[in-house]
């Protein structure tokens, strides 16, 4: 791999890209291929201790963010009647949700330990792999914090959504689907992430998300 891989791609202009790699803490420049190498490095124990997942664990582990996705896309279907605008807001949604995800494992799994190894929970590391080159694991943060709001209207928009149209026209089946939106995307979905592959992940110490909610625990 030549350092140029490496490095980050700067758009016309002189500005950063989406993608741009983060510089290096210490030296206050980009990464080069040898930190690339070094940093990818792990100890024979942190890699014995990485748990591996078959095919059948991968899907479950998906169930909680496919379930929300599916609940969120039924409730502009059902809120609007069954109607064509709400057809196509769900379909909408959909694909925002199946967008979301490869957009994580585009720029964001390629900066993962778990890039190309079957120990990533949800199996997005072995995707990213034949999307992308690994990147430096150093700037998994940096990314995590920059790419993760891209997804993150996914847990409001059909509650903003659902709201209004239950009260301008009241549905038990469109509150039973919010309620239950709701509690699988705030509750289940997060529960089973953090508890479930975060707490295994060798990355956890530099995760935003972890290293927030150890905070929170102290």
């Amino acid at each position: 791999m030549r350092a140029e891989h490496v490095r980050g791609r700067v758009r016309a202009g002189g500005l950063p890209g989406p993608d741009t790699d983060c510089v290096a803490h210490d030296t206050g420049r980009e990464p080069m291929e040898n930190d690339l190498v070094q940093s990818d490095e792990m100890s024979p124990q942190t890699t014995r201790s990485m748990r591996e997942y078959s095919t059948v664990q991968v899907f479950i582990n998906n169930v909680p963010y496919i379930a929300m996705t599916l609940l969120g896309a039924a409730v502009f279907v059902t809120g609007f009647g069954g109607l064509l605008p709400g057809w196509l807001a769900a379909i909408a949604y959909a694909a925002y949700g199946l967008g979301g995800a490869v957009w994580i494992m585009v720029f964001v799994c390629p900066y993962c330990r778990y890039y190309d190894n079957n120990s990533c929970p949800c199996g997005y590391g072995k995707i990213a792999a034949r999307l992308r080159e690994k990147k430096a694991p150093d700037c998994f943060s940096e990314k995590f914090k920059k790419h993760i709001p891209v997804i993150v209207p996914l847990w409001f928009i059909p509650v903003l959504a659902g709201v209004p149209l239950i009260i301008r026209d009241f549905s038990w089946l469109l509150l039973v689907l919010l309620v239950v939106f709701a509690l699988d995307a705030f509750v289940v979905l997060p529960l089973f992430s953090s508890k479930h592959g975060c707490s295994e992940c060798p990355q956890k110490g530099s995760c935003p998300w972890m290293g927030r909610k150890a905070k929170a625990a102290c």
